[in-house]
């Protein structure tokens, strides 16, 4: 398999466990929903429903490939999609945590662009 197609399958397969987690955990009418765009390399998982008169609305997580590098552009996990791709084999250095400022990615343990 080339870089790009192991990239894409291992996004949607994190991405697919956790919107499973999801659904299993939701008892209040908040539903999960994925959103796979494998012509544009773009990845969502979104989080959305009513709590009471309150509309929710979220992107829980957004990766895309871009560049030759898997950017976590938002990420409201626990423990991190990051970690999950380095655990399925995405090099520390393929992966970019978009959602930190370009000044501050040369502290992370990650690339910085």
């Amino acid at each position: 398999m080339d870089r790009l197609g192991f990239y894409r399958q291992s996004i949607q397969g994190i991405l697919t466990a956790y919107h499973e987690a999801n659904l299993r955990a939701d008892s209040q009418g908040i539903e999960s929903q994925l959103v796979f765009d494998e012509g544009r390399d773009q990845y969502l998982l979104l989080l959305m429903g009513w709590e009471g008169d309150r509309r929710v609305k979220q992107v829980m997580i957004h990766v895309r490939v871009w560049g030759g590098k898997v950017w976590v552009e938002e990420d409201w996990t626990e423990e991190g999609v990051a970690m999950e791709l380095l655990a399925a084999g995405v090099l520390r250095e393929e992966i970019v945590l978009g959602f930190h400022g370009p000044g501050v990615r040369q502290y992370t343990e990650f690339a910085i662009a």
